[in-house]
């Protein structure tokens, strides 16, 4: 499907060399660009203090002067806020975030092996241990944000990274919110969030929705895809769309039906459960047969790097 088609652009880093030098003051070194959406790009960068100690960066550079108004005023604000708080091994690591006139310049933690996505595209369907273990990391780091009555609300490969130490890293919170308002109240979510192909029945229809159990359906989405190295369902087509996820239309590829075991099934199948009530949350997903089984966190490296 398309959405494991290569695709190569231009690489070629826009930042103005003004920018540059302001950053150069810090001890920020640009690199090249690695990642483009709307009016926030993703560069390369290095940092070194004063004693010469380096780490390798990453930069999301969002240019407020491009962005639609609810992004400046509603989205942005939030997800600076809430990346200020969050603090797990699995949740990608904030080095720092400097404003320079309308541009905003967030400073993480660079993942060496790139994303999710990328590394299905080039190297195939992951094993079943192997996707039992980055789907544990995957599951504790959400279940830390649930804890903390945050929902990501746009999980999918392309944002799950990968370290050095081949660890997974959770990124992109632009879209993240709370879940309670001040009084402690569970609020329903009614934006139309993420991407389709990874979004919960309930959202693709419009109707306010758990924002917490629409996470738990995008993590089953990228269970299936890391052990099928395919999509569970056709975007192409939302009503179709719809109605698969509804009658639970997804199946595993038929030479890879013998090699991954019931428990790991199951556990797809409760997690693509189109009505919210019947889906797993984190706290049961935890605690399921297929990740409480001995050789559940035998890969990778349990270094947080």
């Amino acid at each position: 499907m398309s959405k494991f088609a290569n695709n190569t652009g231009n690489r070629q880093l826009s930042t103005r060399s003004s920018d540059i030098d302001a950053l150069a003051q810090r001890g920020y070194n640009i690199g090249h660009k690695i990642g483009e959406g709307s009016y926030a790009t993703v560069i390369t960068a290095g940092y070194a203090d004063d004693a010469g100690h380096g780490v390798n960066l990453a930069c999301k550079i969002i240019d407020k002067a491009k962005a639609p108004t609810d992004f400046v005023h509603k989205f942005f604000p939030r997800e600076l806020e809430i990346l200020t708080k969050i603090d797990h091994p699995n949740i990608i690591q904030i080095h720092s975030i400097l404003q320079r006139g309308p541009k905003i310049f967030i400073f993480m933690r660079y993942a060496e092996n790139g994303d999710l996505l990328s590394h299905i595209k080039k190297s195939g369907a992951i094993e079943e241990k192997q996707s039992k273990a980055w789907f544990l990391q995957m599951a504790k780091a959400l279940k830390y944000l649930h804890t903390h009555d945050i929902a990501h609300r746009d999980l999918k490969c392309e944002n799950i990274l990968l370290s050095k130490r081949l660890n997974i890293k959770l990124a992109d919170f632009g879209f993240a919110r709370y879940c309670c308002d001040d009084t402690g109240r569970e609020m329903k979510s009614e934006t139309y969030c993420g991407s389709a192909a990874y979004a919960a029945p309930e959202v693709v229809c419009g109707r306010p929705y758990d924002p917490k159990l629409a996470d738990a359906w995008s993590l089953g989405v990228i269970l299936f895809i890391m052990m099928n190295a395919k999509m569970p369902f056709d975007d192409s087509n939302l009503t179709k769309l719809l109605e698969d996820q509804r009658n639970k239309k997804f199946a595993f590829r038929r030479k890879l039906q013998d090699s991954i075991t019931p428990q790991a099934k199951a556990t797809v199948s409760v997690l693509l459960e189109p009505e919210p009530h019947a889906r797993w949350n984190l706290r049961e997903i935890l605690n399921c047969t297929w990740l409480r089984s001995s050789d559940a966190e035998a890969q990778p490296s349990p270094s947080t790097n």
